[in-house]
């Protein structure tokens, strides 16, 4: 991207909460345009991930405790999430100084703005892995896009570059996926949206249908998935559309009947466009039918950017995939797969768990809650997904979720969801301490079975899951 604008780049910016999914690609995309990066992490102080935060301070961004004290200039802006209490030391202190303030989202939503050809990702579920073979898309076509991602971008990520969520690039496409739990969506105005699916997560149906019928209309284009009614109803708010769908054969971009041929660690399938009548054979690394949906999105919406079907086909014929998205960490001697993955909400769960049973063995799930208010929100769509998904063999075994701190009510947790799973027909077992259900995993697994560790908003899953391999192993 090109705009190096004055008001961005030559003031410094302070992120509280550098290390999180969301901070840390914006805070790399403003530090590789030339701004002035400082930014704190309630992670770091206390001891979590600290690979991540010595990485941050070999790119030249200055870390400090999250007490206020990198807070010292009237003309920083402090970036911070909605979510961030007014008494977090930052807050308090940029107020004292008078500092202005910007949420992830609007800052986010300033640079993409500006571009000359924005894509936004919206959805449900599959926002990051769209967002990441777009940009590979992008990348692999010569657009040499900027991409902003909430997951590491494993196309990207070498040993200078571990943590790839984002990618600064020169030309003029921005690729970036966008919130709808926190309604920030409504910042963007996006040439091309991109809409996956809709379905119940952080707010009602009715609430969903408005923001992401909104998103449509604010758009140039939208790339929609007839397969799902909630989308397909919305089509009608958008100004012009590139339709695809797996089974609903109104689509422009598809699939041909028939020819799905699900793979061990991949998928392929012919991609069919039924505008010119031309058939593409797609072959792609990463397992699972929602996957090839998730092609289909990025192959729909880079045609609106004039990428051909025939070149988006090519390029994601070597797409790695996303850290923690169906992530295959290892396979002991005794043949016990380990997988990481992000599945936090029924959807995203259910693809997983489809994946996993799609081949044999039995499936030990493990499911880490990422937080008590979301648990509350959807915890009985969680526990009929476990319960649905796995047969008779397969074991569920949930932790308590992740709590960082904060004011939020922690009276109902895991027991309930594990009891639900029961009332369902399903097999669960609850073990508070994520430790100790390590250990009652490792004690009960056997040759052929796949452990799939699940959970979102806490990085230590991964290092939880390469524990339990070397465990096993």
């Amino acid at each position: 991207m090109n705009d190096n604008s004055p008001d961005l780049t030559s003031r410094p910016w302070f992120f509280c909460g550098i290390g999180g999914s969301g901070m840390l690609p914006l805070a790399m995309i403003l530090h590789d345009q030339g701004a002035e990066i400082g930014g704190s992490d309630r992670s770091r102080d206390q001891g979590r991930t600290p690979e991540k935060f010595a990485w941050l301070e070999r790119q030249g961004i200055t870390l400090y405790p999250q007490d206020g004290s990198g807070i010292t200039r009237q003309d920083q802006v402090l970036v911070a999430s909605a979510a961030v209490e007014d008494s977090v030391p930052e807050v308090v202190r940029a107020k004292q100084l008078g500092c202005p303030r910007m949420s992830r989202a609007e800052l986010l939503s300033t640079l993409f703005n500006r571009a000359p050809c924005s894509i936004a990702v919206g959805g449900t579920s599959g926002k990051s892995t769209v967002t990441g073979m777009l940009g590979w898309i992008m990348y692999r076509t010569g657009r040499d896009p900027t991409i902003m991602n909430g997951a590491v971008m494993k196309n990207f990520a070498s040993p200078d570059a571990p943590f790839a969520s984002a990618r600064v690039g020169k030309g003029k496409v921005f690729v970036s996926e966008v919130d709808e739990s926190d309604g920030s969506i409504a910042l963007y105005r996006p040439s091309v949206a991109v809409l996956l699916n809709v379905s119940l997560d952080h707010k009602s149906m009715e609430e969903l249908r408005l923001l992401f019928g909104n998103f449509l209309a604010a758009a140039g284009v939208a790339a929609i998935n007839l397969d799902d009614p909630e989308c397909r109803a919305l089509a009608s708010q958008a100004q012009a559309t590139v339709t695809y769908a797996i089974d609903d054969e109104d689509a422009s971009i598809g699939v041909e009947p028939g020819s799905i041929a699900y793979l061990p660690t991949g998928i392929a399938a012919q991609v069919i466009d039924r505008r010119q009548g031309l058939r593409h054979s797609l072959i792609l690394p990463v397992p699972g039918r929602h996957n090839l949906a998730n092609a289909l999105a990025a192959i729909a919406a880079a045609d609106a950017v004039g990428v051909t079907v025939a070149e988006a086909v090519a390029a994601l014929q070597d797409f790695s995939g996303l850290a923690r998205r169906f992530d295959i960490i290892g396979t002991s001697p005794s043949g016990i797969t380990v997988i990481d993955d992000f599945g936090h909400n029924p959807e995203k769960c259910r693809a997983t768990l489809r994946t996993l049973k799609g081949h044999p063995g039995r499936v030990i799930a493990f499911f880490q809650p990422h937080g008590y208010g979301p648990l509350r929100q959807m915890g009985h769509e969680l526990a009929q997904t476990f319960a649905e998904e796995l047969g008779p063999d397969d074991i569920t075994f949930l932790c308590d979720p992740v709590y960082f701190g904060g004011t939020v009510d922690r009276s109902e947790g895991s027991e309930r969801i594990v009891r639900l799973i029961k009332d369902a027909g399903g097999k669960a077992e609850y073990v508070p301490a994520r430790q100790d259900c390590g250990q009652r995993i490792v004690s009960i697994a056997r040759p052929g079975d796949r452990i799939v560790i699940m959970g979102a908003r806490d990085d230590t899953l991964a290092t939880f899951a390469k524990d339990l391999l070397a465990q096993l192993a």
